[in-house]
């Protein structure tokens, strides 16, 4: 799709913050893929700079449409500085293999990642504050604000909510197996494979003073013992956003 200008609103163009210079031909730069990407993870790291300073701060995060939420306490050095409305960049990766072959230039790791830049800045609207507090909740587990308690006015003071317009970004994709010289195949008698890695739930632990008679919600159906949890997380997102 395009807009008025010509420009394809369905991919961030390419410009010299956002281009995939090592192995291009692994370069993505189409919205659907990069936001499959953002969507299917629960943890990002941020980078900006203090005073002269890099700092790099893993966080959770989500995303609304062209927009990325994170919160964090009022008192820590990222939101204070990042509130400033400071340049920052973010970044997710998922891996998904180990690669051994028969060099060590050529291991490897399949993996997908992002990197996201724009300009942080702060939600200072109250409705909208507590709208987003609840997003972040139901991010996770599809529903879950509504059957919680309210948060306390202490709680909402203690917490500042984070917004990012999406500016420009580029994903990064490798998948594939074992990828050796031709003449290596041959000639290097080295047992090769590709390992599949992912993070996989596990069995719930019920809160040992659980009041009786209280039934897993049907919202948290995907929560199953030996789901991947980028897949979980891509499915709630979609209920909670669809």
């Amino acid at each position: 799709m395009t807009n008025a200008s010509g420009r394809d609103d369905a991919t961030f163009p390419q410009t010299p913050v956002n281009q995939v210079k090592r192995a291009p031909d692994r370069g993505r730069y189409d919205k659907k893929t990069i936001y499959e990407i953002l969507d299917a993870a629960l943890i990002c790291h941020i980078a900006y700079v203090v005073d002269g300073r890099p700092y790099c701060t893993p966080t959770s995060f989500w995303r609304e449409g062209d927009r990325l939420y994170w919160h964090g306490s009022s008192a820590s050095r990222m939101i204070r500085a990042q509130g400033r409305g400071i340049d920052v960049c973010l970044t997710v990766t998922h891996l998904d293999a180990l690669v051994m072959a028969r060099s060590g230039f050529h291991h490897s790791v399949n993996y997908r990642s992002a990197m996201v830049f724009g300009q942080a800045h702060v939600i200072e609207e109250a409705e909208e504050k507590l709208r987003l507090m609840d997003r972040f909740i139901d991010r996770v587990y599809p529903g879950r604000s509504r059957v919680i308690r309210p948060p306390t006015v202490q709680e909402i003071k203690a917490t500042t909510m984070i917004g990012m317009e999406i500016e420009t970004a580029s994903g990064k994709v490798r998948d594939k197996h074992v990828a050796d010289d031709e003449a290596d195949y041959e000639a290097v008698p080295a047992w090769s494979a590709l390992y599949p890695v992912s993070q996989i739930l596990g069995a719930p632990s019920e809160c040992p003073r659980q009041r009786p008679g209280l039934a897993r919600p049907d919202e948290m159906a995907d929560f199953a013992p030996g789901a991947r949890l980028d897949e979980v997380m891509a499915k709630a997102h979609r209920r909670t956003f669809r």
